[in-house]
This record gives structure tokens, C-alpha cells and sequence, in this order.
């Protein structure tokens, strides 16, 4: 069972080395645990996902430079997301202003080659069944 996504949820990236925060900017109407709820369009790189720690990723411009700088010695740089498109839904017929809601075990991919997925969704008391 899954719970709904809130605001300041933690999410991972497999290619990121710290988790990072959840903002939620699609509506401010619904919350959950008196927190806007998110929904699968929160999934903007920096206003709703913010920075994974130092990124990983030799998809990645930036790490594969420093990685080739250092003579092929893996080198992680910044993280700067970039999601590959919105969350996909596991739950899409629960929508919230019109949108399928966000839940904790929705995944998002970074066109750097990580998954993203939820951590710590920022609230325990609602599920999503």
C-alpha cells in the first residue's frame, strides 16, 4: 500500500549521493496532514526536485568532463536534475485538481540515466489504495 506524496517529501536519485526535497507547486487546495498534496506534475528539476548531493552519472556533461579531466578516475560533480518527463502514476484514476496524485512508490526518470524515487513521503497517515 502506498501513501500520498506531501510537501517536503524526500526522494533519491540512483545516481545522486543525498536525498532531496519535494516541492509541490501544481495547486495549494488539497492537503494531506494540512500539506499541499503533489501530484505527478511536481516533477520540475530545482522548483520541485531539488539536488541530489554530487551527481554520479557519466551521461552526465559535467561529471564525464571532470571524469576525463582526472584522466578516467570517476569524479562526481553537482547535481543539477533533470527529469525526463513527469512521475509515473501508480495510481491514476485518484486525482487531485485534476491531476493523478502523487504517490510513494511513483518513480521518475533523469536524463542522466538515475531513477528517482520517493523515500520518505512526507506523511504516513493517508494511503493511496
Amino acid at each position: 500500500m502506498s501513501e500520498l506524496v506531501a510537501m517536503g517529501a524526500q526522494c533519491v536519485c540512483t545516481m545522486g549521493q543525498a536525498p532531496a526535497p519535494i516541492k509541490v507547486t501544481s495547486q495549494q487546495v488539497v492537503l494531506t496532514e494540512g500539506k499541499p498534496t503533489a501530484t505527478i506534475t511536481d516533477c520540475a528539476g530545482m522548483s520541485n526536485v531539488g539536488p541530489f548531493g554530487l551527481c554520479t552519472s557519466l551521461a552526465n556533461p559535467a561529471v564525464a568532463a571532470a571524469t576525463a579531466a582526472a584522466l578516467g578516475v570517476l569524479t562526481p560533480q553537482p547535481c543539477t536534475p533533470v527529469p525526463a518527463g513527469t512521475w509515473i502514476p501508480t495510481k491514476p484514476k485518484i486525482l487531485v485538481s485534476g491531476k493523478p496524485v502523487l504517490c510513494s512508490d511513483c518513480k521518475m526518470m533523469c536524463a542522466y540515466a538515475g531513477s528517482i524515487s520517493i523515500v520518505n513521503p512526507g506523511q504516513f497517515k493517508v494511503t493511496a489504495s
